[in-house]
């Protein structure tokens, strides 16, 4: 019992402290292994945790191309080349994922359920803005996770209401449930910054802005962005040809999601890119 009460009063809480703050005096906050080192009473443990990047989105003549590199990554171990990052939620919206896949598809599931529910239960599909929050909310209630450093998930969503407006619309979000519309593009995971470099100077000083490409320049822009991502980034996984390993690239737009085949962008791949 006296162990017990030790071991209690080692991790009660300051006068005016918060959680956070208890954490942070402890040389917990932000480690991967806080949890368990709390539930063990301090003992060294490893965890790594399994990562998924990198994703990229952007507005085009067709709407809104979502896409995501294949690999998802343990420390510097490839756990998997072929994990989905674009993630179809309903009919007309896709959310792709840069951070801890477990926690990410479950947020992914309980979106579509949510949505679901709401289009079933009103027999209407859910707002924009409802859509935009619910993911939101999501990312908010995972912000305990997120101080401790696991289940970090930092995700894009697209999607389209003809109701609300003409267009496919496209948001990012942070760690902590803010949310960003963006006007042109967005890309999130480590290998963004190459990716978001290659964007701004095709939006800019390319051939054509982003948004009047049809949909095979559209293509290219994205295997090229996350070509030279997989370049400089080992976490993002390259174009394997030979086992046919080519990043999920999917469109939104009034007709829906479309999945482009595996075929198509080997074909825009060799014309283009290779």
């Amino acid at each position: 019992m006296e162990q017990r009460a030790m071991a209690l009063d080692q991790f009660s809480l300051g006068s005016g402290e918060d959680f956070p703050a208890l954490l942070r005096r402890k040389g917990l906050l932000g480690q991967p292994t806080a949890i368990v080192d709390l539930a063990r009473g301090g003992g060294s443990s490893a965890m790594t945790q399994t990562e998924s990047t990198t994703i990229l989105a952007f507005k085009f003549s067709g709407g809104v191309l979502v896409a995501g590199d294949r690999r998802a990554t343990s420390g510097h171990t490839v756990v998997y080349d072929r994990a989905d990052k674009v993630l179809e939620i309903d009919r007309h919206s896709l959310m792709a994922i840069a951070g801890v896949p477990a926690t990410a598809w479950e947020m992914a599931r309980v979106l579509e359920h949510s949505f679901q529910y709401f289009r079933r239960t009103q027999l209407q599909e859910m707002s924009v803005d409802g859509k935009v929050r619910a993911l939101s909310k999501l990312l908010r209630d995972n912000l305990g996770f997120v101080m401790q450093g696991v289940g970090v998930v930092v995700p894009i969503f697209a999607t389209y209401d003809g109701n609300s407006h003409p267009e496919a619309r496209l948001y990012f979000y942070d760690a902590m449930g803010a949310q960003f519309e963006a006007a042109d593009y967005a890309a999130t995971g480590s290998g963004s910054p190459a990716v978001r470099g290659i964007l701004y100077y095709e939006n800019n000083w390319g051939a054509k802005p982003l948004k009047d490409l049809n949909e095979d320049e559209a293509v290219s822009i994205a295997l090229r962005a996350l070509n030279t991502a997989a370049e400089t980034d080992t976490a993002t996984g390259g174009i394997d040809r030979t086992a046919k390993i080519f990043p999920v690239i999917k469109t939104v737009s009034r007709d829906g999601i479309t999945t482009l085949p595996n075929d198509k962008i080997d074909k825009v791949y060799n014309e283009s890119v290779a």
